[in-house]
Order: C-alpha cells, then sequence, then structure tokens
C-alpha cells in the first residue's frame, strides 16, 4: 500500500511573463498533487493578486486546474502571501480551495505544524512591515476594491517596481526570518515544527528549542523552477520540478 503525502509549495509568483511555470503548475496540479493526501500553497501564487473580479486569463486558467485537483477529493489548503494577501473565497470557492488564516496549525503526517507564508517572521525588515501592516487594514482594502480595474493593475505594477527596489537597496539579512520571531510564533503555536516560504531559500533548519528538538522547513519560490516539499509518516523530500518536464507541450 502507497503512503500518502502531504505535499506544500509556495512562491510560485504565476505570472503571463513566465508560461513555462504556469504550464509546470498545471502539471504537478494534474499528476503528482492527484495522490497526495492534501495540497498546501503556502502564499504568493500570484505574483499580483488585484481582486476576485480580476477578468484577465490566467486566474481563470489556474483556477480551472485547481479545481480539476479538488473534484479528485483532494483538499487544497491556501494562505496568502504578501503578492496575493487580497485573494479570497469568492476565488477560493470557484477554485475548490480552503483559506487559512496565517500561522495555522495543522497535523501532518501526525506531528502538530505551523502553516504560514513567512513574511511576519521578517521582523528586522521595519519598512516591509510598515507597508504591511497598511495593505492587510480592512479600509485601505475596501478602498483598492472599489477602484477601477486599470487603477488596480497600475498600482500592482507599482507595487512590484518598488518592491524589486526595495529587495536590492535592503541588506539580505534583513530580509530574512527573525530567529526570535520564529520562536516565539512556534511557541506561542505549541509546536516544534514550521513550514514557510517568502523567503526564497529552501532549507530544512534543525535546532533546538527550549531544550527540544525543533525544525523549520522553507519551501523556495518557482522563478526558474518548481520548489516542493513532500511529508509522509516515511519522512521528508523538499526538491525541485524541472519546468523542461512541459517545455515541449507548450
Amino acid at each position: 500500500m502507497s503512503i500518502l503525502a502531504c505535499l506544500f509549495v509556495s512562491d510560485l509568483h504565476l505570472d503571463p511573463a513566465r508560461p513555462q511555470i504556469t504550464r509546470l503548475f498545471e502539471h504537478f496540479l494534474a499528476g503528482e498533487a492527484r495522490t497526495a493526501e492534501a495540497v498546501y500553497i503556502l502564499g504568493d501564487l500570484f505574483e499580483a493578486w488585484i481582486g476576485d473580479d480580476d477578468d484577465s486569463e490566467l486566474p481563470a486558467r489556474i483556477a480551472h486546474a485547481l479545481r480539476g485537483l479538488a473534484d479528485t477529493d483532494v483538499p487544497i489548503f491556501f494562505i496568502a502571501g504578501n503578492r496575493d494577501f487580497l485573494l479570497g473565497r469568492d476565488y477560493a470557492s470557484r477554485s475548490g480551495m480552503c483559506l487559512l488564516p496565517d500561522a495555522s496549525v495543522h497535523a501532518i503526517a501526525g506531528v502538530p505544524t505551523l502553516l504560514m507564508h513567512g513574511d511576519a517572521l521578517c521582523t528586522d525588515d521595519h519598512a516591509y512591515l510598515a507597508f504591511r501592516d497598511q495593505v492587510r487594514a480592512p479600509e485601505w482594502q475596501r478602498q483598492f476594491l472599489a477602484q477601477t480595474m486599470d487603477a488596480r493593475r497600475a498600482f500592482a505594477e507599482e507595487a512590484r517596481a518598488g518592491s524589486r527596489a526595495h529587495t536590492h537597496d535592503t541588506p539580505e539579512a534583513l530580509m530574512d526570518v527573525n530567529a526570535e520571531a520564529v520562536a516565539r510564533a512556534m511557541r506561542t503555536a505549541g509546536v516544534r515544527r514550521l513550514i514557510h516560504g517568502h523567503t526564497h531559500r529552501p532549507a530544512v533548519h534543525r535546532f533546538m528549542l527550549d531544550a527540544q528538538p525543533a525544525e523549520r522547513i522553507v519551501l523556495g519560490d518557482w522563478y526558474a523552477q518548481g520548489s516542493r516539499l513532500s511529508i509522509s509518516v516515511g519522512g521528508l523530500r523538499l526538491d525541485s520540478l524541472d519546468p523542461a518536464l512541459v517545455t515541449d507541450h507548450a
């Protein structure tokens, strides 16, 4: 009998400019994901999200692919990232996804596990956290979603440019997670395992937390390949899918 695994992805940053990554994600959803116990998407599924009413082609295409997986009775869980924090109930319903709040605890292969996007752990990046607080405020979101689609697209493009400039000008150490923020989040949740994305630095970090073994698993991005984590009762595997798997099917 095969052992079912939970699969985790994050930071796909799907964008029309990188069609091979969209095809790779569709390949993943139509293939390996259909054998999973559950699929978890830990934020930044899209490069930008301007609202569930976005009528462009890519959101509809991805909703169709996700719904195809959900219709096989594989649960899909989604935690919003810093690029798609406006993704809401309407799109989740169309896609067959279950929305989870950031810092959710699920039992993964019998182990209580804290699931986060990861940006809230980067507490040394004060400029980013200030921006995060602003755009997560309900009133800001209400005003933004009341704008025209063109205005929202223009804002998203400006925000992407600002993010690139901030990343270029900010020391890498400030954009990584803060060790004490990690410890605090895990203590609050009462767990010894944390899975997150955001930093694009895939790794398995093992350390001691309050004199007990703990681990922090970081998912990579999908800019050039498809970072994927598989966890079952038999262990875990953090690796990447190669876009060449689907290049010939363009």
